[in-house]
């Protein structure tokens, strides 16, 4: 069954009162349920959660509460249940925001939980890419750098750990604000 694409989906992500948290053992599950979920048509955010229910995982899937039947049945027929659904009743349960922009003229740069993308506004090139721990880093780095974002393979595409979704979300971020 298909999630709802309404103005009233998209606004409850906004609204303190009709929001969870789906909060999962690791990362590969949250990629995993992110992609489903929005193939699904759910308007949905990663986000980063908040200290008090923080299990393993660095991040939580932010979702409309009038939803969650409906997207606990297409998680269990998937066999990816959450460890938990969390809805937010409590003002100081708020999630992380894991963007931060950095203006620096023709140079924008979007950190996105640990990694970093900059890139030339005028000509959309990527310049750098720094940031995390993981092993494809440098693999990562040394695939987009030089490449415009056009150009640049999805992050997503090639990268396989938590800082490669990361800049997968870098990636998205720099490209709505450059309007590629």
């Amino acid at each position: 069954m298909k999630g709802k694409r309404t103005q009233d989906a998209a606004s409850g992500l906004e609204r303190k009162t009709d929001r969870g948290f789906l909060v999962f053992e690791n990362t590969s599950e949250v990629i995993h349920a992110e992609t489903l979920l929005k193939k699904h048509g759910w308007e949905i955010r990663v986000m980063g959660p908040p200290s008090e229910i923080r299990k393993g995982c660095d991040l939580v899937i932010e979702f409309p509460l009038m939803e969650e039947l409906q997207i606990l049945r297409v998680l269990e027929l998937q066999k990816l249940p959450p460890l938990k659904v969390v809805p937010v009743t409590s003002p100081l349960l708020q999630p992380v925001d894991i963007f931060h922009v950095k203006d620096y003229g023709r140079y924008l740069m979007v950190r996105a939980a640990n990694m970093k993308l900059t890139v030339d506004r005028e000509t959309t090139l990527i310049v750098n890419i720094s940031g995390g721990g993981c092993p494809d880093v440098p693999y990562l780095a040394a695939a987009l750098v030089g490449k415009t974002l056009a150009d640049a393979p999805s992050p997503r595409e090639i990268g396989h750990t938590l800082c490669g979704y990361a800049l997968q979300l870098a990636y998205e971020e720099v490209q709505r604000r450059c309007s590629v």
